[in-house]
């Protein structure tokens, strides 16, 4: 017996009678009504599998149009109800018209008993897949708002700033290419979702890709997904970066750090705007809009055969650049006073404040760690804070931003930061040459800074 509400609504009570019996041992729940306007009252109508509703009720009247009536208004109250309409033989043409307005089938009265039930269990398995397709848009829906949560604003009002924002309104409405570019910790994936959040995609999926901590080996499996078997771990189909944002925003963040063999295959999947699974030899098509960012000069590595030309062209119709903290002074003290409320709240320090002099010491500081070293700073003043006044003492933005020959590293993390600072300077902060010096790659190399905060 299946688990299923069966709602028989006709006028002879004679068919009540038959298909009650008939439908009872097939299903958990068969109720029926003589009289159709009780549909406007059951409150349970949206709970029912299937409805099978006659065509006509009143004596006399043939044309069909109660049954088709009815039909519009169960579709309003319960729409995912498959309803199965009951006709006498001379009205198959009122039966095709009940199907063209919504109707899952037909039966032919007198029926066939075994014909019947397999017209109803055909609709039972259409209700069933009507469901579940509801409750997987419903769950994408959650998940799109969900991974569109951001808790993190763009504070500021500098002319810099504004003239960012500025072009970023122009060109959200845009389905063109976006290129972020800035120094780390600018906040270029802020730039990116506000570019989603004012785009036509804003109620679509964004999805946000670390390029620098993707191994090359892995790489095709992450962005454009893989088959079940294809490799040892791969146990399971499974949809990659591109797959998971068709119809939203693919952002690419760190595009620097791709060898020039992943850029070719990035530049194929963006050119052709299909993807194929490793493992498989099927195209899926994807719609997106490209947004990728890096904190490298993409031309000069163009220029030094690092970066693939064909591909800057494709990913830069746009480019945004996002002002350093430095070249925003008059924002330091509006981002300092919005992260103070925020730690202030978040570790219980109420009535704590910045005196004059620690105000001071924040505006004269060049944050080389942008944004990001700023909030850091914040909460760690707010974490070691003793008493109700933050003091510059409270501020040891010295020992953050670099560590000193002259002072000495402490530990081998110290060392390996100061050697990349050095490396950084003497090639004009050019990552791939910095690494090549060190003897690391690009992707250690960047992950080792990012895992310091710079």
């Amino acid at each position: 017996m299946l688990d299923a509400k069966i709602l028989v609504i006709d006028d002879n009570k004679s068919v009540l009678s038959a298909l009650e019996i008939l439908l009872q041992f097939e299903y958990s729940a068969v109720k029926t009504f003589s009289n159709p306007n009780q549909i406007s009252s059951y409150s349970g109508l949206n709970d029912c599998d299937i409805i099978l509703l006659d065509m006509n009720f009143s004596a006399g009247v043939n044309t069909g149009n109660e049954g088709l009536f009815w039909l519009r208004e169960i579709q309003k109250k319960a729409p995912y109800t498959s309803v199965i309409m009951m006709t006498a033989y001379g009205a198959v043409d009122l039966a095709v018209k009940a199907l063209k307005e919504g109707a899952t089938d037909f039966v032919l009265k007198p029926w066939n008993n075994d014909k019947l039930l397999a017209t109803v269990k055909s609709a039972y398995e259409l209700r069933k897949s009507r469901k579940e397709i509801n409750q997987l848009k419903q769950k994408e829906d959650h998940l799109k708002q969900v991974i569109n949560q951001n808790k993190n604003y763009i504070i500021g009002k500098s002319k810099a700033l504004t003239s960012v924002l500025n072009l970023v309104g122009k060109v959200a409405k845009t389905d063109v290419n976006v290129l972020v570019t800035g120094e780390n910790g600018t906040g270029k994936e802020l730039v990116a979702r506000e570019l989603h959040k004012l785009s036509n995609l804003s109620n679509e999926v964004f999805i946000s890709v670390d390029m620098g901590s993707i191994s090359e080996s892995l790489f095709e499996s992450e962005l454009f997904g893989h088959t079940k078997g294809s490799f040892t771990d791969a146990k399971e189909d499974r949809a990659g970066k591109f797959e998971a944002a068709n119809g939203g925003t693919l952002f690419l963040d760190e595009i620097g750090n791709l060898s020039l063999q992943t850029q070719a295959k990035l530049l194929s999947a963006i050119q052709n705007k299909t993807i194929v699974r490793v493992g498989s030899n099927k195209s899926i098509s994807v719609a997106i809009r490209l947004i990728c960012a890096t904190n490298e000069n993409l031309e000069k590595m163009v220029a030094d055969g690092l970066f693939r030309e064909d591909l800057l062209y494709r990913i830069n119709t746009i480019q945004v650049k996002v002002p350093p903290l430095r070249n925003r002074e008059s924002d330091v003290l509006i981002l300092a006073e919005f992260y103070l409320t925020k730690f202030i709240s978040k570790y219980g320090k109420q009535g704590l404040r910045m005196n004059q002099a620690a105000q001071e010491k924040l505006l004269s500081y060049k944050w080389p760690g942008n944004v990001r070293e700023l909030l850091h700073t914040m909460e760690r003043a707010v974490i070691l804070s003793e008493g109700n006044v933050l003091r510059p003492a409270d501020f040891l933005l010295e020992a953050k931003s670099a560590v000193s020959i002259e002072n000495g590293p402490n530990t081998l993390e110290e060392m390996e930061l100061l050697m990349i600072a050095n490396s950084l300077n003497k090639n004009n902060g050019n990552y791939s040459a910095a690494a090549e010096q060190l003897g690391i790659s690009r992707q250690t190399l960047y992950n080792k800074l990012k895992k310091t905060g710079k």
